[in-house]
């Protein structure tokens, strides 16, 4: 067990398009790999969505996704490599004969986008205009792909879902979803996506400098490739990280506890 002392509690204050709003934090007081962070900004990205819920229910909308409503569960979910090191985690974690199942899916959908070319066309990406990339991103929907996790309409990993996941969030019918495009499928409006800056977390070279993310679909295959040599740092610098990256500034001030007794 953990001594109580290995952890440190500060509050953060953000102003977000004028809504204030202000987060308590406990974070490892001794250096970590960022992925033992994921708990913490998978919170922080759950604060910034609510936000943009808020503002979308404010306006008399309302948010279309719901359980069973799985379309978005067949797009490349982009992935940050600290995602993709625990999602490996996850499923090592798993018991067997879940484990086996689950590595099955894996390997199905990386089999069938192995063999339409799709991981090649997506390495090109990073030469394409805006509007290619797009038509990448549709080709993998339109071979039907489910995520691995995905069972009965719903995500069997939700407490640990990407933060691209939680950001996913429409307004426009969820019949729509079914075709995705700009035209008919409206995005709530975020001022804050923690997804992207995640993904910029540890400055690897691993990734395409410009799509900068990993499918999960591929997170097994990858990091069995690409072995965890992410620094370990304190929580409060991790978190400073975050948010020089997140605002272009340094982190906000922070009003620090003394630590869990």
């Amino acid at each position: 067990m953990e001594k109580e002392t290995e952890w440190i509690t500060g509050q953060i204050r953000l102003s977000i398009d004028g809504t204030p709003l202000e987060m308590e934090m406990t974070v490892p007081a001794r250096p970590v790999k960022p992925q033992r962070m994921l708990p913490i900004f998978q919170q922080m990205a759950d604060s910034f969505v609510q936000i943009g819920i808020d503002a979308v229910q404010s306006t008399g909308r309302k948010i279309s996704c719901a359980k069973g409503c799985a379309a978005c569960c067949r797009q490349p979910v982009p992935l940050a490599e600290i995602e993709a090191y625990r999602i490996a985690e996850i499923v090592a974690e798993l018991p067997e004969p879940r484990r086996a199942a689950i590595k099955s899916r894996f390997d199905e959908a990386c089999r069938r986008l192995y063999a339409i070319g799709w991981f090649e066309k997506l390495d090109r990406c990073a030469h394409l205009p805006a509007g290619e990339r797009e038509k990448v991103v549709l080709e993998y929907f339109a071979e039907n792909v489910p995520c691995p996790f995905l069972e009965d309409g719903a995500c069997s990993i939700y407490a640990d879902r990407p933060l691209a996941c939680r950001e996913y969030l429409v307004t426009s019918p969820a019949a729509n979803c079914s075709a995705p495009s700009r035209e008919t499928v409206r995005l709530i409006e975020l001022r804050i996506r923690s997804a992207a800056t995640l993904r910029s977390l540890g400055d690897s070279r691993n990734l395409n400098a410009v799509v900068n993310f990993l499918p999960l679909v591929l997170a097994l295959k990858w990091t069995e490739v690409h072995p965890d040599d992410f620094p370990e740092k304190t929580g409060e610098q991790w978190m400073a990280d975050f948010f020089r990256k997140l605002t272009k500034n340094p982190i906000p001030a922070a009003k620090n506890n003394p630590p869990k007794s």
